[in-house]
């Protein structure tokens, strides 16, 4: 698998790289009311995308951060969507181009959770293991999308140690993406407000602040804005693999 280098300062993310989250429905019978319902109900900041060829894609604002009421990143968004809707549901989530999680659902079920790099959260231990977990879900992922016969490829991608200087987790996602015949302009929803490069306008897209469109979100926005961008969202990984022989654990002050 081929990747592209990654982001250089100037580009849309900077130097630290892209940041974002999006659900993307699998769904022939997207209902954007009913999906703006739920959305409304649990004061959702973001963008909803038009729906096409059986996908509905909502985009969080800000980026991997908190975009809903009760500290919800776009993650836990997902699952409240896919439970309410019962739906596949897959929520992508990219923090500064070195960490990518997928979640899926299917209904109130998760059928699948990786992580490409627990060690990238914030504020995680120095002892977290920074090698990708959830690999093994990939045939889920595979079969959620419609093409189950990828799995094994799939598999390769989620589990490549890719090259940090030169290669970013945006094109690990992007190489997911078109495996599974998904979204791939995705990886550039970092560039919202302003239109999205290989995807839709951004006039095209529905824009709900706390859940509300129009004026009205405007207001309701201001303040909570400022409060959601304080905290952080749950990590992918709640309990992530620690190394082994970290530190001077076990080593007893005599033997020195």
């Amino acid at each position: 698998m081929a990747y592209l280098p990654i982001s250089t300062p100037g580009e849309v993310g900077g130097p630290d790289g892209h940041s974002y989250g999006a659900l993307v429905l699998m769904t022939d019978a997207a209902d954007p009311a009913a999906l703006q319902r739920v959305l409304r109900v649990i004061r959702f900041t973001g963008w909803l995308a038009p729906a096409r060829s059986g996908t509905q894609v909502v985009i969080g604002d800000p980026g991997a951060g908190v975009v809903a009421a009760q500290r919800r990143g776009i993650i836990e968004v997902g699952a409240v969507v896919a439970e309410q809707l019962d739906c596949g549901v897959l929520a992508v989530r990219v923090r500064r181009d070195r960490q990518l999680g997928l979640v899926a659902w299917q209904g109130g079920r998760e059928i699948g959770r990786y992580d490409s790099d627990p060690s990238a959260e914030p504020g995680a231990d120095d002892d977290i293991a920074a090698d990708p977990v959830g690999v093994a879900a990939a045939p889920e992922f595979a079969a959620l999308a419609g093409v189950p016969e990828e799995s094994e490829t799939l598999t390769e991608i989620l589990d490549e140690e890719l090259e940090r200087d030169s290669v970013s987790e945006s094109e690990r996602l992007r190489g997911v993406l078109r495996l599974l015949s998904l979204p791939d302009w995705i990886v550039a929803a970092a560039s919202l407000p302003r239109d999205i490069p290989t995807g839709p306008r951004a006039a095209d897209l529905v824009r709900l602040r706390v859940g509300t469109p129009g004026a009205q979100g405007i207001w309701r926005d201001l303040a909570v804005r400022r409060l959601r961008r304080r905290w952080t969202p749950p990590a992918v990984i709640a309990d992530p693999p620690r190394e082994s022989g970290q530190g001077m654990e076990g080593i007893e002050p005599w033997m020195f």
